[in-house]
């Protein structure tokens, strides 16, 4: 319900009354199939940016179409000299013809060995299941590992620290191998349907980002892990009708919202085999998550976070790996919820660790004792840190993104890990947009990428130090030219005042706009809490949008409050409990504004579309405010908040037998009685995030309330609904037509 994405969800269609393209040429008109088929305006990037431990090199994987693989490349930070260091010849396995098509590589710790990824299946949303091989680039060897399991089951395998053993899980089992003599020693063994060890359930991996779930201690003689039991969670069938002569059930565990949750704890085994010693933590395991671990540089000990069910309150513990105790450090609470953060770094002889909190109502880093007795604050101001870049004991510094002055941009500062002084901006003046940075270690190098809604990324090496640009290496001017030579209106920026709060959006024209006229109108929303939708980044050009305008509609889209917004604590927290009902006030609140603000917008045409959560959103504004909004097209949607699961549902709405009234108003089905406009729902059958049967439960409610309505069921397609031939370009279609027929 959570994932929007520029391709994702970014479906907004204006398709008016017969409008032409102004004076484009044929040749020069965007469209769908240049969009969702040929690739036309795809940009370029660098991939799988690895800095090496000198801080003066870097190296990317680059295609060698010659050799159908990905060859890696060394760069020199100062000079760009290029070389090939991992060429297509040294990636042929013995007794084949063919080279490695590598997807991804891990260096070890002194850079002398590459663990490589391949032959990858993706597993949910990601591909983290493959097959691993080992070069060694001093003897040239290249060697699989785990050749005894069945191929491409292998996942987050990772060198030990002295680089001579790999570890990685295999069916729900972890297993450690000795380069050397290549012996595999099974550590667990009930891993399968019921157990899962070194990695995780649907649950956790989507909504708290964990997928990776072991690690090894600092001496490489100890593996530490997650262990899920999911018993008692509820089983979710998909039903697969188009591979087979008979259906076939899809089972997967799924807590959905106020049921039971898996109960997962972290052990402690030997690498060389043995039993498993647990911690034991506090509370019941099935009402908190362990939400991070990691281990304590240069000590035999881990750091784990532990949330309560609710989501309000975060204890950090310090775990023993010999002793197993644990000492509560830490404690973070809050009235509403609380994120999760990767931003904890050791500093000082590891005596101190960052940690970012918002609990002075801005999202801020401080610096925590060990014993979590001394919390100080390093960054300071009204604004929220929204990234952590690095932390540069040596220079005194921390280097992060934020953006004080506008929440639609993205900046590097950086401030004193003392906490004394101003933050400072790093991030050149004058060019407005948002800003990435890939840091070396030592602060001194970075690769930049700058784009906005109207400008390609353009990515350079800069010396941060000087912020002096020494090459640009990629300023995708070929796309820059394309997007030009379309005609395109720029998507502009501003706020939308609804009286208890200014709403930032952003509006997109036609060509040869004029303001005389009037013209249909589509908002694309979103609105969870998950996602914003109204940021000045490329996003591939937005050219879906683009498209709608070009067709005569004017398309705008609103933040409301409660969205992913660097716009401080009390900003975020506003939807606590509300989900569904305060966003969809002031989405609606903002339209009508807009309606009554510009005479150019045509208030008997107005649409409304978004996918998941602003599928969702679509709904409640088809619904609960049907005077606005006259046509709408929903896609992936969960119309009754019931049937999503439990930690991203009760993190923002609490427990539904302690809020019967907030989940009943938030959910759409509850107000499908009062649909009047025309409505298209789109849904995915595979969709393993927001089920099929929430598009099922809703239809068959609005044919209990004699509703007519339009539906389209995309077969064995997940949440994205762009598996399979063609998909994406027909959803597409599909979209734009409807527009065309009914707005």
């Amino acid at each position: 319900m959570k994932h929007f994405t520029s391709f994702c969800a970014i479906l907004v269609l204006v398709l008016g009354s017969a409008v032409s393209l102004n004076a484009q040429a044929a040749e020069l008109e965007l469209t769908l199939e240049d969009i969702y088929k040929d690739g036309t305006y795809s940009t370029r990037y660098y991939r799988s940016v690895r800095w090496m431990e000198d801080n003066q090199h870097y190296t990317t994987l680059e295609s060698n179409r010659e050799r159908n693989c990905s060859e890696i490349i060394r760069y020199n930070a100062k000079s760009g000299e290029r070389v090939i260091l991992v060429g297509a010849d040294q990636l042929v396995p013995p007794a084949e013809e063919n080279p490695l098509a590598i997807r991804d590589y891990q260096w070890s710790d002194d850079n002398s060995k590459l663990l490589l990824f391949t032959n990858t299946q993706r597993v949910w949303r990601y591909h983290t299941r493959g097959d691993y091989w080992v070069l060694d680039l001093s003897s040239g060897k290249l060697q699989q590992v785990g050749t005894s399991l069945p191929s491409s089951t292998l996942m987050f395998a990772k060198f030990s620290p002295d680089g001579s053993r790999v570890a990685y899980v295999s069916g729900h089992n972890i297993f450690v191998e000795d380069l050397q003599s290549s012996k595999v020693t099974q550590l667990t063994s009930d891993g399968g349907e019921r157990y899962v060890n070194g990695t995780f359930d649907w649950v956790y991996e989507e909504e708290f980002s964990c997928r990776d779930g072991f690690r090894w201690s600092n001496d490489g003689e100890k593996i530490i892990y997650w262990h899920s039991d999911t018993e008692g969670t509820g089983t979710f069938y998909l039903i697969n009708n188009l591979d087979s002569l008979y259906s076939q059930p899809m089972p997967f565990p799924y807590p959905k919202v106020g049921t039971t949750n898996s109960a997962v704890k972290i052990g402690v085994v030997a690498a060389s085999g043995g039993e498993t010693n647990w911690f034991d933590i506090p509370g019941d395991p099935r009402n908190h998550y362990l939400v991070r671990m990691e281990v304590v540089p240069e000590a035999d000990e881990v750091i784990i976070q532990q949330l309560n069910r609710l989501q309000n309150t975060n204890r950090v513990w310090i775990g023993n790996l010999e002793t197993m105790a644990l000492e509560n450090i830490l404690t973070e609470s809050d009235e509403s919820f609380l994120d999760v953060h990767d931003d904890l770094v050791w500093l000082e002889g590891n005596q101190y660790f960052t940690w970012t909190s918002e609990r002075d109502g801005w999202r801020q880093l401080y610096k925590v004792s060990r014993d979590g007795k001394e919390i100080s604050q390093i960054t300071r101001g009204a604004f929220d840190v929204v990234a952590l870049n690095c932390i540069n004991p040596k220079s005194g510094y921390v280097y992060y993104i934020a953006s004080p002055d506008d929440p639609t941009q993205r900046y590097l500062y950086r401030s004193r890990l003392d906490g004394l002084g101003d933050p400072e901006r790093i991030s050149p003046d004058g060019e407005e947009g948002q800003h990435r940075y890939q840091m070396s270690d030592d602060a001194k190098w970075a690769l930049h990428t700058f784009e906005n809604a109207n400008t390609p990324p353009v990515i350079s090496m800069v010396e941060l130090k000087s912020n002096k640009v020494i090459r640009v290496m990629e300023d995708n001017q070929r796309i820059r030219e394309q997007y030009t030579a379309l005609g395109l209106s720029p998507k502009t920026f501003f706020r939308v005042d609804i009286g208890e709060v200014e709403l930032d959006a952003w509006m997109i024209n036609p060509p040869g706009f004029d303001p005389a006229k009037s013209y249909p109108v589509i908002f694309y929303v979103y609105g969870e809490p998950a996602g914003a939708t109204v940021q000045d980044s490329w996003g591939g050009g937005d050219l879906w949008h683009h498209y709608l305008a070009q067709q005569g509609y004017v398309v705008i889209s609103v933040d409301n409050r409660g969205t992913a917004a660097p716009r401080g604590k009390a900003w975020r927290n506003s939807i606590y409990e509300q989900i569904g009902i305060l966003a969809a006030k002031d989405q609606a609140a903002a339209a009508q504004k807009l309606l009554d603000t510009y005479s150019f917008l045509d208030r008997e045409r107005v649409g409304i579309w978004g996918w998941s959560g602003g599928g969702s959103m679509t709904l409640n504004g088809m619904f609960r405010y049907p005077s606005i909004y006259k046509t709408g097209i929903a896609i992936a949607f969960i119309s009754n908040q019931k049937l999503y699961d439990t930690a991203y549902q009760e993190r923002y709405m609490g427990l539904p037998d302690e809020n019967v009234e907030g989940y009943a108003q938030g959910s759409p089905i509850t107000h499908a009685s009062n649909l009047e406009g025309k409505l298209l729902l789109i849904h995915g059958t595979a969709d393993d995030n927001v089920h099929y049967q929430s598009f099922e439960m809703l239809v068959d409610e609005l044919i209990k309330q004699d509703k007519q309505f339009d539906m389209f069921s995309y077969p064995m397609r997940t949440h994205a609904i762009r598996e399979r031939e063609n998909t994406t370009l027909h959803l597409r279609r599909t979209m734009a037509r409807y527009w065309l027929n009914n707005l």
